[in-house]
């Protein structure tokens, strides 16, 4: 598979394609869905005021309600008989968020991951262990597609049995592996279990995504097993994974595809779009989707947009988390990868936790559940230690729990970091 020619573009064509398909992409959606035809006549804007990209920010965002409110297919711009596929989130809070592709859809997926696992140094011939979870959730499924696409094998293991996950890497002898971070590190687990070494593979690079996860994760990963390890996102409203990608050569955060979606960081409070380099929550718009454009979407993931490095489209920075994940504890704001990036720097500890929050009386509470590792298991004062630099550095009181190896719960896809006990008001 060569290289797309966006790929490697000038800003200013890469700008001029993106003027093009916003244009073509506000009018497909006013005329074919009826709920932008509506919010787009509430906000007394018409797809012919689009003349600039700075126009784009006088339409309406788009959110996760909207997309549950007009369940399951209210969101289609093309009819029903030409939807080659139909994706779904979990719906764990809530009715599920039914995303739909036409067959121009799912090619451009294909070749969208194709493209991410190339940047991730994947080339044809090779070998590649999927273990994302296979069926409505779009993590198994576009990476599987997106490996035959670049002319690579595809090994679709799908997420579970974790133990055979171990065997197979070991008798398939994979050249890359796409799954969630943290399902990773309970493959370490079970390669460290069954006394094989991880380095001993013949694993490369793994491409990680599906979730948060930082530079302590990345050391972790790629200090068990000697590979690369480099991030892909997406999100199922979007595409799917294959949105963005870490460049292997890099490392620097994942470069957005903008020839197929247009980002835009807005402040989180006021909806204000932000200049690049500033931190906010990261909003797409869809420049090529026939299925189900989406405009303006609130991914909640806060960012901010960078210049291109290894290609000349933008990065998004490490996601520092989402909007809808930031705890508040007395006040203070803490999200779940700022407490991972301390429990993967104790050397005592997995990297595997889960916080846990409760209300006594008045006052939140904060409890780290960590597990030692077997190596350092009962060696004291770990939980004082981490305890006392989670104040230092985050500003909360926590109380760290420190448990045997293996007591943590474990996920074959998203990890559940937190656990809020505290009653609803």
């Amino acid at each position: 598979m060569s290289f797309d020619r966006l790929e490697h573009a000038s800003r200013d064509e890469i700008v001029a394609h993106q003027m093009q398909r916003v244009a073509a992409t506000l009018r497909h959606a006013y005329e074919h869905v009826a709920h932008y035809r509506a919010s787009f006549d509430a906000a007394c804007v018409r797809p012919d005021d689009f003349r600039t990209l700075a126009d784009l920010s006088r339409f309406p965002m788009l959110t996760k309600a909207d997309l549950r409110a007009n369940y399951p297919y209210g969101m289609f711009a093309v009819p029903r008989e030409k939807i080659a596929r139909i994706h779904a989130s979990s719906g764990t809070t809530g009715k599920p968020t039914v995303v739909g592709y036409t067959q121009n859809d799912l090619d451009a997926w294909a070749g969208l991951v194709a493209r991410s696992i190339r940047a991730a140094g994947g080339r044809a011939g090779m070998r590649v262990h999927v273990a994302y979870g296979y069926g409505l959730f779009t993590g198994g499924l576009g990476a599987h597609y997106g490996v035959e696409r670049l002319g690579c094998t595809v090994i679709p293991v799908s997420g579970g049995q974790t133990e055979r996950q171990v065997q197979l890497i070991q008798d398939f002898e994979p050249d890359l592996i796409m799954v969630t971070p943290s399902y990773m590190l309970a493959i370490l687990d079970a390669f460290r279990a069954a006394g094989v070494d991880p380095r001993g593979t013949t694993l490369k690079a793994g491409i990680f995504g599906a979730e948060p996860w930082g530079e302590g994760m990345r050391s972790e990963i790629e200090g068990a097993f000697g590979i690369d390890a480099v991030d892909i996102y997406g999100l199922s409203e979007v595409m799917g994974p294959g949105v963005a990608q870490e460049c292997v050569e890099t490392k620097d955060g994942p470069h957005i595809w903008e020839d197929h979606f247009y980002p835009e960081i807005i402040d989180p409070v006021t909806g204000a779009v932000l200049p690049d380099g500033e931190t906010g929550e990261l909003v797409f718009t869809s420049l090529s989707k026939e299925a189900m454009p989406i405009i303006r979407y609130r991914t909640r993931d806060l960012t901010a947009l960078l210049p291109g490095t290894a290609r000349n489209m933008r990065r998004m920075r490490r996601i520092t988390g989402r909007s809808d994940d930031m705890m508040i504890v007395r006040g203070v704001n803490v999200f779940p990868t700022q407490i991972e990036e301390l429990v993967l720097a104790t050397p005592e500890l997995s990297g595997h936790f889960q916080v846990e929050l409760t209300r006594a009386g008045r006052l939140d509470e904060i409890a780290v559940h960590t597990e030692a590792r077997v190596e350092y298991l009962n060696v004291p004062g770990v939980g004082v230690a981490l305890a006392a630099r989670i104040k230092e550095r985050l500003g909360v009181s926590a109380s760290v729990l420190v448990l045997p190896p293996g007591s943590v719960e474990r996920s074959l896809g998203k990890a559940r970091r937190v656990i809020d006990r505290r009653p609803k008001d």
